[in-house]
């Protein structure tokens, strides 16, 4: 898990520096090119006025006026040009003249450069050379905004120029479609970057949340608990796993169980046996009557204690084996304890403790299973039937807490033992019971935890302040309480 999160964050961070690379050079690309057009329409223009100038000379002398005026009516002329986000309002386009030794003879702008020596200027030497003249220069050195872009053609033949014709424009008015196609540039990127980021948290989110859930479903497991099926979401793989991990968890708990339990019965039916082969052999010999009917007793509360240790166990290995509730339908609760205290009746008559139970006459639903449902009431009720000395009175109370069904069931024997407290629903952990003094099964109150969990309820046992012990059984209710 570890290396194929590496291997995530170090292609996040190859495509995060891939992204950079590309930015910086599409950013960086953008003024060139736009200024590479703007030079390739310049040339187009330069050549056209070198043919405008040509008309404009006669005897071989410029007509200047005309030129200005042309210009000057140029400027003044009204227009909307929307250029995508420019929006440019007058010619930006500007045009010296030199002759054949490279002196301005006519300058558009303001007639500033008029009478300057250009021939060392790059446009207008080359030009007369019968090359291509072009130059970038600033008006201030420390300023890249003031570069101006000259473009020059010859004035006459290209072997043998007359002189040149030189158009010039400020790149200052270019910036504005840079900065926007920058920023169109920037945005693209960063949404892209952003899609493909996102991207990748949902491939993190896809496949380590569902793992992450897988792991602490295993941890849950690991502890004993029943943690529901976890909810990995339909589609997707580690489903797959998940169905893997579940069938090899319940075959090794399968094989888990049958070790276990084998192992424990045999253990603890060693006692019940022996005591019951000791008294048959006893009653062979002679002994006076009242010997031989303590034996009997002896035999046949053995029995009984035997008959209860196997019934628990298979009540217990029913429940335990379950990860989750295989059939699971709608119960009136109600119903489940009238008939485990039907149930726990016989044995309470032997042991003349009363059951009052206290029960609504409404249905009090909930989801379940029948059998563990009855299963766990019954252990709880005969649980205070033996903690009860004779002539007592255990009470039953079911009532609705909010959305949750709650069984009482008090008793009025000693309590428990402030060293039991944290013990009793340990599997074989049993106290001695108060009518025969003999210790329990210590199956009962487990398997009323098990069944608890099972259906996501909780149960306590804790002493009574007017003493005695309650055990406090909660289920969530299905939402139908009538």
């Amino acid at each position: 898990m570890r290396l194929t999160r590496i291997t995530l964050l170090l292609i996040t961070l190859v495509i995060v520096a891939g992204f950079y690379q590309l930015t910086r050079y599409l950013l960086d690309d953008v003024e060139p090119q736009i200024l590479q057009a703007t030079e390739e329409v310049m040339v187009d223009v330069a050549h056209v006025f070198s043919e405008l100038v040509s008309q404009e000379t006669k005897d071989g002398k410029l007509d200047n006026a005309r030129l200005r005026e042309i210009f000057t009516r140029a400027r003044v002329h009204e227009f909307q040009a929307q250029i995508f986000s420019l929006q440019k309002q007058q010619v930006g386009l500007n045009l010296y003249v030199t002759d054949a030794k490279g002196k301005v003879i006519f300058d558009s702008d303001g007639g500033r450069r008029e009478g300057l020596d250009y021939t060392e200027k790059r446009d207008v030497s080359l030009t007369l050379n019968g090359q291509y003249g072009a130059r970038s220069t600033r008006e201030a050195e420390d300023d890249s905004t003031t570069s101006i872009m000259y473009v020059g053609a010859p004035l006459g033949p290209i072997n043998a120029p007359l002189g040149v014709v030189t158009v010039f424009k400020k790149q200052a008015d270019a910036l504005p479609m840079i900065a926007e196609r920058r920023s169109v540039i920037l945005r693209s990127i960063i949404s892209i970057g952003l899609g493909i980021l996102l991207l990748i948290a949902a491939v993190f989110w896809w496949v380590y949340q569902p793992i992450g859930i897988l792991t602490e479903y295993a941890r849950s497991v690991e502890k004993g608990l029943r943690p529901p099926k976890p909810k990995l979401g339909a589609g997707r793989e580690v489903n797959t796993l998940y169905h893997a991990l579940e069938t090899m968890r319940e075959a090794l708990e399968g094989r888990g169980y049958v070790e276990r339990y084998t192992q424990t019965l045999t253990h603890e039916m060693k006692s019940p046996l022996a005591a019951i082969r000791g008294a048959a052999e006893l009653l062979h010999e002679e002994m006076p009557q009242k010997n031989r009917d303590r034996f009997l007793e002896n035999i046949r509360s053995e029995t009984s204690r035997a008959e209860r240790l196997i019934s628990r166990l298979l009540e217990l290995s029913a429940v335990e084996s379950k990860s989750r509730l295989d059939a699971v339908e709608t119960l009136d609760f109600c119903e489940i304890v009238r008939r485990a205290l039907k149930q726990a009746e016989p044995i309470g008559e032997i042991a003349r403790v009363t059951l009052d139970a206290h029960l609504p006459d409404r249905i009090m639903n909930v989801e379940g299973d029948a059998f563990v449902l009855r299963a766990a009431v019954t252990n709880l009720v005969e649980n205070a039937i033996d903690f009860s000395s004779a002539g007592a009175v255990v009470v039953i109370d079911l009532y609705a807490e909010g959305d949750e069904i709650v069984l009482t069931i008090d008793d009025r024997g000693p309590g428990i033992p402030e060293y039991a407290l944290g013990k009793v629903f340990d599997r074989f952990y049993s106290l001695r019971h108060h009518q025969s003094g003999r210790k329990g099964t210590g199956l009962g109150l487990n398997l009323v935890k098990e069944a608890a969990e099972l259906h996501h309820g909780s149960i306590t046992l804790e002493n009574r302040a007017e003493g005695g012990a309650r055990a406090m059984l909660r289920f969530p209710t299905s939402g139908y309480v009538v």
